[in-house]
């Protein structure tokens, strides 16, 4: 990105690479063009500055209308932050309980499975994802609440999934409250780097990933060292 300055505009966001993802994508088609296109503005926009420095101009001027365009379509900026937080964590929860995942019986193929899954969502979206994970803070408390709901669903995943392994005998008997928080935190932390040009593709970045994770929950006094760069582990559901 170019040198950090204040504040980006909106002309400063155009064609950076480190904002292109997939998020455009998530928007229910539903709420129509201008709104799916004011939602992609806003990631940008807060991923770069910030819900609190990012004004309804930014998000406007962004898809070329005037600056009170939004509140046809929007009430307020919260409820633009909201729609773009309740989304992600909707869809990623639905992908991680989808019927391919859910049906795999042995436990370590299932986390496996979890994990990648997990991964691969947040590198294909990271810019929505970056806003859904560190702009919490401007919700209102009515819709924090609603968004907490949904992330204590998505760690009730993990934590199933890890709890299931120990009781059967394929984990060993690790803490599977902080196995899962590690587990999650592999997942989520990569919104802060990673870019789609960069050297890992999100398939290589959840494979490798979830090798990681089953040697948390496998072999969790193992001291692996360094992981080898650019060497993957090959990942089977």
């Amino acid at each position: 990105m170019a040198k950090r300055q204040a504040r980006f505009t909106t002309q400063d966001l155009e064609g950076l690479p480190e904002l292109e993802d997939d998020s455009p994508a998530l928007w229910d088609e539903s709420l129509g063009d201008v709104p799916r296109r004011l939602l992609t503005s806003a990631v940008r926009c807060f991923a770069s500055n910030g819900f609190h420095a990012t004004t309804t101009r930014d998000i406007s001027s962004g898809v070329g209308l005037s600056p009170g365009a939004l509140y046809v379509h929007f009430p307020s900026k919260e409820i633009v932050l909201f729609e773009i937080i309740r989304t992600a964590h909707q869809r990623v929860l639905a992908y991680l309980t989808e019927p391919a995942v859910l049906t795999i019986e042995d436990p370590v193929r299932h986390l496996q499975a979890l994990v990648a899954r997990y991964t691969e969502w947040h590198a294909r979206n990271h810019v929505a994802a970056r806003v859904s994970q560190y702009e919490l803070a401007g919700l209102s408390a009515e819709h924090y609440e609603e968004i907490l709901e949904t992330r204590h669903r998505t760690n009730d995943v993990f934590r199933a999934a890890v709890e299931r392994g120990v009781t059967t005998g394929k984990f060993a008997d690790v803490d599977v409250k902080r196995v899962s928080r590690a587990i999650l935190s592999l997942g989520i932390d990569l919104v802060r780097w990673y870019r789609r040009d960069g050297s890992d593709s999100p398939e290589q970045l959840a494979e490798f990933t979830a090798q990681l994770a089953l040697k948390m929950a496998m072999t969790p006094d193992l001291d692996l060292g360094p992981a080898p760069l650019g060497t993957p582990a090959t990942f089977s559901a």
